[in-house]
């Protein structure tokens, strides 16, 4: 019985493809739905030429973030969803979303947690003047990205990086650490892992 995954996103999905297309053969999961605060998203193309469902709940047509979530909730529930991966989801959940999903919810986010948590990552790590960047995977909890480590990748800050060419090459990394850890997770492994 293959557990039932549902891919949150906002943007252009590039993980979102990265964790279905590795959900194939004897992995231990598969998407079941591709959900996003914006319909206009370019991942819900990407994932419904892939053969998933796809939804858009646009969180602008409610009066609050409870209200939204728990439209976001139902819908998930209406899947039978029993995984959530953030995927470049642009929104920050309530606490009372996260304990809805605790232990079944994974994020990925570009730092080696807990390094620059929230946004602008990679112009703060070259402002800082690492050597290394990379970014993680976490359970997400209540605190923003901050939930238990599942896994990082790093990747070396060359001298003349811009935030832009770290950004991709960082987001290549994403692409190799989500899926692996998500395959990880849906077999019940939960020591970190770390990629190179």
């Amino acid at each position: 019985m293959s557990l039932r995954v549902a891919i949150l996103l906002s943007g252009g999905g590039s993980n979102m493809v990265a964790l279905v297309d590795s959900m194939t053969g004897a992995h231990p999961a598969r998407p079941v739905l591709v959900l996003s605060n914006r319909p206009d998203a370019g991942g819900l193309e990407k994932a419904s030429a892939r053969g998933i469902a796809t939804d858009a709940i646009d969180h602008r047509a409610f009066p609050g973030r409870e209200a939204f979530e728990d439209a976001l909730h139902a819908r998930l529930l209406a899947a039978d969803t029993e995984l959530v991966c953030l995927a470049g989801f642009m929104r920050i959940l309530t606490p009372g979303f996260v304990a809805r999903w605790e232990g079944r919810m994974l994020n990925i986010h570009p730092s080696l947690l807990p390094l620059y948590p929230g946004l602008h990552t990679h112009a703060r790590a070259l402002a800082a003047g690492d050597t290394e960047a990379g970014c993680t995977v976490h359970e997400v909890t209540a605190a923003l990205d901050s939930g238990p480590l599942l896994g990082q990748a790093r990747v070396p800050v060359a001298p003349d990086d811009t935030a832009e060419s770290l950004a991709a090459r960082v987001l290549t990394a994403e692409h190799r650490l989500y899926p692996a850890v998500l395959e990880r997770f849906a077999r019940g492994e939960r020591s970190p892992l770390h990629l190179r």
